[in-house]
């Protein structure tokens, strides 16, 4: 098939009639549901601007001959590495990079486990064979992907042998002649109800044990599976139109929880089966954790981008750019944009073969950016509701203007410097939709969460990091004090 367009995805997603639940009932079709219809839509654009820039978003596969997204490519070279990031800046531009889970994420990560499979084979060759045929149908049939990696919050301080129901987390119920048999809750898939399959893998965060065996998969397997629920949390999109909600009635994404319900995975989409060693190595030894953070720095560069441009032109509308503080703030974003920049250039330029032959970019720029920007996006946020102060609490909806009678009035009274009542009230639904909707809200909470809780993070990052040689800089200076200073 090659790389699907924007109508073929759709297309897919109502045949399939995956099994959706939200707001209490069963969805009968997603690409028409009031929840989802509209991220479908932005998601089918994703699909069509592969073919409208293909000489950016395609490639020629390296088995079919098709074109097939260049998000999946394996690079070989730095120059490959710069063109698959430049295909994932192109998708993430069309939302302003509030898009977290657009495919080229799982596609990256697919790869890397595809390429890179030989960890698979310590408990079973078959598992290698099966990560690197998946990598290769995923490609060859544009296959749009979410994913699962925690347990649910029970009791975190036990580990899932432990819990008081060890049963409510996805667990090996049997193994078969043909396949296993898996039954439980995972959390949390974003996309879950509009992707075409889901992964399931394991947490980058909690380490598990032996006794965690029965808990440590990953397969993959398609979203109408028997016996599959996706269990979505309320609709930030709430049917609005997108001049009210620019962001929120585009890019709703949505957050699911998965149902197993003795759900059969047939051997072949197996690539861990009760193995903790294995899964808590996977997205190291694969190296997806450093192709992944790829594409999240790439999509936080157009985040602050599109954030930087936001606030520049609340500045501009409303005359407050002069005011000393307000540039201090300007410049915040100014140089978390710059730092990201930098972090990502070293990453590229700093990258590397590995084993597999696919070329890998610098993971301590990676891992320094991916660290640091959860901590970061918080005070973007805050700032551009700094900058709107009451202005973000005064933003009528476009019915408003529309209405014969109040219209003018809030057009005369709400214009500013450079523009008019309807113009800006519309930038500063979208600053009020980028921070202080749900939608925004949702996106400041899920930065500070992308990959796990950061405190924790910061601790594995402390732990990591190579601290001798700065400890023995310390103590040769100290030494040469020694050899300079007489002591009396």
């Amino acid at each position: 098939m090659g790389a699907k367009t924007g109508e073929a995805y759709i297309q897919r997603l109502k045949e399939a009639k995956n099994n959706v639940y939200i707001h209490g009932e069963k969805v009968d079709d997603v690409t028409t549901h009031p929840a989802f219809a509209n991220v479908v839509q932005s998601m089918a654009k994703l699909y069509d601007l592969q073919h409208e820039k293909p000489e950016k978003m395609l490639y020629t596969s390296p088995t079919s001959g098709k074109p097939v997204g260049m998000t999946f490519m394996q690079p070989k070279t730095i120059d490959d590495l710069i063109k698959r990031r430049e295909a994932m800046v192109e998708w993430a531009k069309t939302s302003g990079g509030m898009m977290g889970r657009s495919p080229d994420y799982l596609n990256a990560d697919v790869m890397a486990m595809g390429m890179n499979n030989s960890i698979f084979a310590e408990a079973n060759p078959y598992f290698a064979e099966n990560a690197r045929n998946y990598y290769e149908y995923a490609r060859e049939n544009d296959i749009s992907l979410t994913h699962t990696l925690i347990h649910p919050q029970v009791n975190r301080a036990k580990m899932q042998h432990e819990q008081k129901d060890a049963n409510v987390a996805l667990h090996l119920v049997e193994e078969r002649d043909d396949g296993i048999i898996v039954d439980g809750i995972r959390l949390l898939a974003t996309q879950g109800a509009i992707t075409d399959e889901l992964l399931v893998f394991p947490s980058t965060v909690k380490k598990s044990g032996e006794l965690d065996d029965p808990y440590s998969l990953a397969f993959a397997i398609p979203n109408n599976t028997p016996g599959l629920k996706f269990i979505s949390r309320e609709s930030f999109s709430y049917d609005k139109n997108p001049w009210d909600h620019p962001l929120g009635a585009r890019f709703e994404e949505g957050d699911t929880i998965v149902s197993f319900d003795h759900v059969f995975v047939p051997w072949e989409r197996v690539f861990v089966c009760g193995n903790s060693s294995v899964c808590n190595r996977t997205f190291t030894e694969t190296n997806a954790v450093v192709h992944m953070a790829h594409q999240v720095v790439a999509k936080n560069i157009v985040k602050t981008e599109f954030v930087l441009g936001v606030a520049l032109s609340m500045m501009d509308a409303i005359g407050i750019d002069q005011f000393q503080h307000v540039k201090d703030k300007g410049s915040e974003i100014m140089l978390a944009l710059e730092t990201m920049r930098s972090h990502l250039y070293r990453a590229e330029h700093n990258a590397k073969l590995d084993a597999s032959g696919t070329m890998t970019p610098d993971f301590n720029a990676l891992n320094a950016a991916r660290n640091w920007y959860p901590r970061v996006y918080p005070r973007l946020a805050e700032i551009i509701r700094i900058l709107g102060a009451s202005g973000l609490m005064g933003i009528p909806t476009e019915a408003d203007f529309q209405h014969e009678e109040i219209g003018p009035i809030i057009h005369r009274g709400l214009q500013g410097k450079n523009l008019e009542g309807y113009e800006r009230v519309q930038l500063f639904r979208l600053a009020w939709d980028m921070t202080l909707s749900a939608f925004g809200s949702r996106q400041t909470h899920y930065e500070y969460y992308f990959f796990g809780d950061p405190i924790k993070m910061g601790m594995a990052y402390f732990d990591g990091y190579d601290k001798e040689p700065y400890k023995n800089y310390i103590k040769d200076f100290l030494q040469q004090t020694k050899t300079t200073t007489r002591v009396h």
